[in-house]
């Protein structure tokens, strides 16, 4: 990894999303939308004024957060990325559904309209999974692979782990990864009447937004003047057929992942829990624990603080990993989503 940038409730920019990790501030404020009583929202975050009224009129938040973080991003990493090499830069970027709110509008306007067809056909695009990544690399001409990841909590790891293997295939030079989602009352609506048992409830409010990481060769990076941030040691992912399985499996994803990596439980300085609260939640922590036995690594629990943004929570994880180690130190990020998926990624500072 040598860049990083992210859109979150902490506003945007890496530098506003490091602030508020290393305070631990909690970001989240009182919602109107949906059923729950606060939200972690991007502060007044409008399109229109971050993007311009230009190719605007019709893109949904989520589209318009993952355009406007990947410029920020590329805004910062320097050289060597769209404007001079866009055939050679790729983009991976993760979601939950879309935009749910646009999905859901759409589909309201043909079912009450007085012709299912009398639809605005301007917003078709919102309704499909990769508008995000397709209109991102549009936007700032992106040319190399594009591709949309989706895999519940766990689908910023899922993108981090397709992307490296894109750059190892030689199918790009560089690639820009990541996962975005939006607050919306639809989407928080779904989420309520979706979570009502205890084994899927969430921890916390609702968050949003869209954490992006330039991955490239560590030499490709220094030939641009950039410092590299982080190395990928390696990631695992695993399923669970029932709940009580999850424990296991997570302590069999993470113990293969330090394995391969060659990387003993005690190198291990940071872990950055799902934090996904409720039974799952202890079945994580319990994992953790039979891992790391009496080494305890800090522990960094970021949901509480943005909210759980879904899709994008665990690439909020990793950013918040750049945030807080120190060089030549090892964080641990891990994943568990109540359908059934664990994950972790190592990653060295």
């Amino acid at each position: 990894m040598s860049g990083w940038s992210t859109g979150s409730p902490y506003g945007l920019g890496a530098e506003a999303f490091a602030d508020g990790v290393r305070t631990g501030r909690d970001a989240t404020t009182a919602s109107g939308q949906g059923p729950y009583r606060r939200a972690g929202e991007i502060p007044e975050f409008d399109v229109r004024t971050v993007l311009g009224r230009k190719g605007t009129r019709a893109m949904d938040r989520a589209t318009a957060i993952a355009v406007a973080t990947t410029g920020m991003l590329l805004e910062t990493a320097g050289g060597g990325l769209a404007e001079d090499r866009p055939d050679d830069i790729g983009m991976v970027l993760g979601t939950g559904h879309g935009s749910v709110q646009s999905i859901m509008d759409f589909t309201r306007d043909s079912l009450t309209g007085e012709k299912p067809f009398h639809v605005d056909p301007a917003r078709f695009p919102n309704t499909v999974m990769n508008r995000a990544a397709g209109q991102s690399a549009i936007w700032h001409t992106l040319r190399g692979p594009n591709a949309t990841v989706a895999g519940g909590a766990l689908t910023g790891l899922l993108a981090l782990n397709y992307a490296s293997r894109l750059l190892r295939q030689g199918h790009c030079e560089a690639v820009l990864c990541g996962a975005v989602e939006e607050y919306s009352a639809d989407r928080a609506w779904l989420e309520y009447r979706g979570r009502q048992d205890a084994a899927r409830r969430s921890a916390g409010p609702l968050g949003e937004g869209c954490a992006l990481f330039l991955l490239e060769p560590r030499s490709r990076a220094e030939s641009y003047g950039r410092r590299p941030l982080a190395t990928l040691l390696g990631s695992r992912f695993l399923g669970f057929p029932e709940p009580e399985g999850a424990q296991q499996a997570v302590v069999r994803a993470v113990t293969e992942a330090l394995k391969e990596a060659g990387v003993e439980p005690e190198d291990v300085s940071l872990i950055l829990p799902s934090d996904t609260g409720g039974a799952l939640g202890g079945r994580e922590e319990a994992a953790l624990n039979e891992v790391f036995g009496p080494h305890r690594p800090r522990r960094l629990r970021l949901r509480r603080l943005i909210g759980d943004a879904s899709a994008a929570s665990a690439a909020f994880q990793l950013a918040a990993a750049l945030c807080v180690t120190g060089p030549g130190e090892v964080a641990l990020v891990t994943s568990v989503d109540p359908d059934g998926q664990v994950g972790c990624t190592l990653l060295r500072v």
